[in-house]
């Protein structure tokens, strides 16, 4: 029986979990989670470690999934958009000098690639595409077998291309497929369809709510089939069925596995997603919603965590 640390850094929130790996099975014994700080990201660091050392317990590797850009050769994270102030910090050498353990740093996108293709939906295949739809958008790529990172640790940064001219912003760039396809993306979508329809003199359901989310948005639209609700998810579905169509054309893969806000709404974005791909991709693949659910940021920062994937 092994014992791993698995430690997720997110936009939003951290988590830190171990857990057993056994007979090709994940078993997460223990996990903390905390809202994310911005820019401080040593104070969030030592509270990793801090929840860490509460386990009371030695570990056999440490697993570090967070969003990019970043160096996982390095261990370095290299100023992501989601988390201000984060800017080349060496969190490799930070945990492996607190805990004296080898530690492994991925791309969030790359580690639930990982851990879906091991433990989720994909396992069996061998070219399988992982996509966050969180809060971010990004692809994690299994080819022939292997997770593929590129020359820079670039590949799958499939959120930065741009889609349109003109649109909601999302990886610092107007109109990308993230700008699109993320929790602030469909904020931003829904905040603009509810400015257009107050300067037609309308009053939409969602400018009676202080704040809204991408959650809310997706509430509205199934519970009460609220048509601006219900547009904004068919319009992220449909830039989502572009994006796919890349993916399909250039890398072929077997299978795309989508998770986070696609898999808790699958049916208001199907449909849309579906319909483009049909139409635009030489070849469709099959399109699924992530197995491992919401623990799967647990899960693929614990699947690195043996250094396999390196």
């Amino acid at each position: 029986m092994s014992y791993y640390l698995g430690i997720d850094i997110g936009g939003t929130k951290c988590a830190v979990c171990f857990g057993e790996i056994h007979d090709n099975k994940i078993n997460i014994v223990e996990k903390r989670r905390f809202a994310t700080v911005p820019n401080r990201p040593y104070d969030v660091l030592e509270r990793l470690s801090s929840e860490a050392m509460e386990f009371g317990c030695s570990f056999d590797g440490i697993g570090i999934s967070c969003g990019g850009p970043l160096d996982s050769r390095t261990g370095t994270i290299l100023s992501p958009p989601n988390l201000p102030g984060w800017d080349n910090i060496q969190v490799v050498d930070y945990f492996n000098n607190r805990f004296g353990v080898q530690s492994y740093l991925q791309n969030d996108a790359n580690a639930c690639a990982v851990a879906e293709w091991k433990y989720g939906a994909g396992v069996g295949t061998n070219n399988m595409v992982f996509l966050t739809f969180g809060t971010g958008f990004g692809a994690g790529l299994i080819l022939n077998g292997k997770l593929y990172t590129g020359a820079n640790d670039m590949a799958g940064e499939i959120g930065h291309v741009r889609l349109s001219p003109f649109g909601p912003v999302g990886y610092g760039k107007a109109g990308s497929v993230e700008g699109y396809c993320s929790g602030g993306g469909i904020k931003r979508l829904a905040m603009t369809l509810v400015e257009e329809e107050v300067q037609r003199g309308r009053k939409p359901l969602l400018a009676e709510f202080d704040d809204i989310d991408a959650k809310l948005i997706a509430e509205l639209a199934i519970e009460k089939n609220n048509p601006l609700c219900n547009e904004v998810y068919r319009i992220s579905g449909e830039k989502l069925g572009y994006a796919l169509a890349i993916l399909c054309d250039v890398l072929d893969p077997e299978l795309i596995v989508i998770g986070s806000i696609y898999a808790r709404n699958e049916r208001l974005l199907y449909e849309p997603m579906i319909n483009v791909l049909k139409k635009e991709a030489l070849v469709p693949c099959r399109i699924v919603p992530a197995l491992l659910g919401d623990a799967i940021g647990d899960y693929a920062a614990l699947a690195i965590a043996n250094g396999d994937c390196v």
